[in-house]
């Protein structure tokens, strides 16, 4: 998938004129957060997981870390995260582009409770120079998330 899909999937939800494009990486959390002048916790960072399901996503505030005990007792399983050279063929999206937009088939996306506390986040669009600027509601009905859930921890109230 490119920004171009994911441009094209946001057109449908009214917010593909909040992506911003860098000339800087906006891979990691905090290359992401210079980009945009916010502080790290803002960005929205989608974490891809291989489950006996397929792929599995969560999206979670740039501060937060995936409680593993959490997410076995709700996925019935271990956290294993996606091997980078699997991650653009499962997901669609290459490693540090990877965001809950324009996935691949089959792909079930979640949202972690800690993006909850802030008005605007901001999760990538599709390529490692890029973000979207959104509200958490705007987030949950583009991304077509499954759900909220309560899978992450070390992150402030």
């Amino acid at each position: 998938m490119s920004i171009k899909a994911v441009r094209a999937h946001l057109a449908a939800h009214g917010l593909e004129e909040r992506i911003r494009t860098f000339e800087v990486s906006s891979a990691t959390v905090d290359l992401a957060a210079q980009a945009l002048g916010v502080i790290p916790a803002r960005i929205a960072k989608t974490l891809s997981f291989l489950t006996k399901e397929g792929c599995l996503i969560i999206v979670a505030a740039g501060d937060a870390r995936i409680d593993n005990s959490k997410f076995k007792h709700l996925f019935g399983e271990k956290a294993k995260m996606l091997p980078h050279e699997m991650v653009e063929d499962l997901t669609g999206h290459p490693v540090g582009g990877v965001c809950p937009f324009a996935v691949k088939e089959g792909v079930r996306i979640y949202l972690d409770e800690s993006m909850k506390r802030f008005d605007i986040v901001y999760p990538a669009a599709g390529t490692p120079q890029s973000a979207v600027e959104m509200t958490c509601e705007e987030l949950a009905r583009a991304s077509l998330a499954l759900g909220w859930v309560d899978v992450c921890k070390d992150w402030q109230t």
